[in-house]
């Protein structure tokens, strides 16, 4: 690791990546640009996955935006119901909302390298269509969030749903 020129300015290789293993599926190394510049409403983060991986399940998200800007390889984008092609140079928009859940796959012989950008925010809700999950966080502030501290964090398959009064006095 190189030393900082300016609390505002970093370079990838000054950031000590996050790795992120699951199953046979699951991998990527995560660096967090926007996080170590002081960002407060915009989010970058940089990631590496080997190839045949995936960093993240297929996911929307109901409160942030999100982007995509490919780097370095090959990856197939799932977005929808559709399968896409993308290459270093491809930018890709991703609004909430179920129809743009995605995952991007490398699909190639070498590491796919892109940049995660995402709106800060202190409240998310992330649906999964493919496991039928539902995420729902919330933290004191963006920064405490990409620490993991939450207020709330709970993911679950919705089921039972309670009535706004259950468990309360009401009589």
């Amino acid at each position: 690791m190189s030393e900082r020129r300016h609390p505002r300015v970093v370079n990838v290789d000054e950031v000590e990546p996050r790795t992120i293993e699951k199953g046979r599926r699951f991998a990527a190394k995560m660096r967090s640009l926007g996080g170590n510049t002081g960002g407060k409403g915009l989010g970058c983060s940089h990631f590496e996955v080997p190839p045949g991986k995936t960093a993240f399940p297929h996911h929307f998200h109901c409160v942030l935006d999100e982007a995509i800007y490919v780097i370095e390889g090959e990856g197939t984008l799932r977005i929808g119901d559709e399968r896409v092609a993308v290459r270093a140079g491809d930018y890709v928009s991703l609004p909430p909302g179920p129809d743009t859940a995605h995952q991007l796959i490398n699909s190639g012989a070498g590491p796919l390298r892109y940049l995660g950008i995402s709106t800060a925010t202190t409240v998310e809700v992330v649906g999964y269509p493919d496991s039928k999950k539902v995420a729902a966080r919330a933290s004191e502030s963006p920064a405490k969030a990409r620490e993991g501290k939450w207020w709330v964090s709970h993911i679950l398959r919705p089921g039972e749903s309670l009535d706004y009064y259950d468990g309360e006095e009401t009589e």
